[in-house]
């Protein structure tokens, strides 16, 4: 008697976790609805999901499509065009579900609680741009849906490290704090520096390996960043296929405005742009610097292109 109070006392306290791969096998067609049961089943009792469902029919649910990277890759812009089409639902801000510790250990719950209302015509989004280079995440998204459309916006290596360190600059300016200039981070004993983690998340390879041992290449659609600030329309059609979206978005939906440089969206009558922090201006960098990076990032970027199977009109160095 007492041996089996003691296994219901445990039964009962034991911690929820987020399924494990070999706890969830989905056939890679699996429906987004089935996949979200049975996640649902594994994780929590019906009755907590009540806060989740809204008069009017829409719920919450867990997203079919996550914008994983690349930090200061055109994320936002791509997220926030994307919320032109009508059967989008987009979670307003960076999850950091899969890559925050703290934020995985509250469970699939608490992630469904960060997700916007939608409609089950709809699919939800998500996008966290530090999902792309942290080492963990391919394989928690793999457990939770192996199903999942994921979406990579990529810009040139050399100028994705440049606003890499713009934001950061800007973000100690506004708090009234001292930062480096960007050749202290760049420049290391004279030679280039490696170890500066700006550069580091621009060697697309070596993350993509790390998706591609979970998702297959179909599974992840790859949006080129620079594409996508100079003329958007194209690179948006190509994300409604990819995501089997009936073709909504149009080229009216985008007009230029030229006091900020970039494209604006336009949404039934409705004008508007990104956050002034996008399109800042980068720092002066030496030209004989720049060339070090380029010449730095020549053979990551050859395997990244063969690693995908396209290449993109990145800076390449030409030796003299």
């Amino acid at each position: 008697m007492a041996a089996f109070l003691l296994g219901a006392v445990l039964l009962i306290v034991q911690p929820q976790i987020v399924p494990s791969r070999s706890a969830i096998n989905f056939k890679a067609e699996t429906s987004p609805q089935s996949v979200q049961r049975e996640l649902l089943k594994k994780t929590s009792q019906k009755n907590d999901f009540k806060e989740n469902i809204h008069s009017n029919g829409s719920c919450r649910q867990l997203p079919q499509t996550i914008i994983i990277g690349v930090r200061k890759g055109g994320t936002r812009a791509l997220l926030e065009m994307l919320s032109l089409h009508p059967d989008i639902a987009a979670a307003e801000s960076e999850v950091h579900f899969f890559d925050w510790e703290d934020h995985y250990r509250n469970g699939l719950q608490w992630y469904i609680n960060q997700m916007p209302f939608s409609y089950p015509h709809q699919i939800t989004v998500e996008k966290t741009p530090a999902y792309f280079t942290s080492p963990k995440v391919p394989e928690r998204v793999y457990n939770m849906n192996q199903s999942m459309r994921l979406l990579l916006i990529l810009r040139d290596p050399s100028e994705r490290v440049l606003s890499d360190y713009t934001q950061v600059f800007y973000n100690h300016m506004q708090k009234h704090k001292p930062y480096p200039s960007i050749e202290q981070f760049l420049i290391k004993d004279g030679e280039l520096n490696v170890d500066y983690k700006a550069i580091n998340r621009s060697l697309y390879y070596i993350h993509m390996q790390n998706w591609l041992k979970y998702f297959p290449l179909d599974r992840i659609h790859i949006v080129d960043g620079d594409k996508l600030i100079k003329d958007p329309f194209p690179e948006i059609e190509k994300v409604e296929r990819f995501l089997k979206l009936s073709p909504q978005i149009n080229a009216s939906n985008f007009y230029f405005n030229k006091t900020k440089g970039f494209y604006c969206l336009r949404d039934s009558g409705r004008e508007r742009c990104l956050h002034e922090s996008k399109g800042r201006a980068h720092p002066q960098v030496d030209t004989r610097l720049l060339e070090k990076l380029h010449e730095y990032f020549h053979e990551p970027n050859k395997k990244f292109f063969e690693l995908v199977g396209r290449t993109f009109d990145w800076h390449s160095f030409v030796a003299s």
